[in-house]
């Protein structure tokens, strides 16, 4: 079963320049409404394809809007054997609630 943490503990530690593994899982459209540039885009239809890109050995975060989809992405991902893997509990749209510059 995966982690889960608050979307805004994701920002902070990527604010402060933390070097992680973040897979946002939202589909091209909704990247340009709030980028995260730090994440790999891995739409969530792609994920079955494309998982071998990633290193189940690290700790990865999934990412979507609100933390639906990234949940049960994550939840695939602990399924392939991916050891730590952290769903991002309400998504982009927490992550930048009441930031006036997205």
């Amino acid at each position: 079963m995966p982690r889960e943490i608050p979307a805004r503990q994701l920002r902070a530690r990527l604010e402060a320049g933390e070097r992680l593994v973040v897979v946002d899982v939202r589909e091209g459209w909704e990247l340009a409404l709030a980028p995260v540039p730090q994440a790999l885009h891995m739409p969530m239809g792609e994920v079955e394809a494309r998982h071998g890109e990633l290193d189940p050995r690290m700790e990865t975060f999934v990412l979507c809007q609100g933390g639906v989809r990234s949940l049960h992405v994550a939840r695939y991902l602990a399924s392939q054997g991916f050891l730590d893997v952290v769903n991002v509990a309400g998504g982009v749209t927490a992550m930048f609630a009441g930031d006036e510059s997205r």
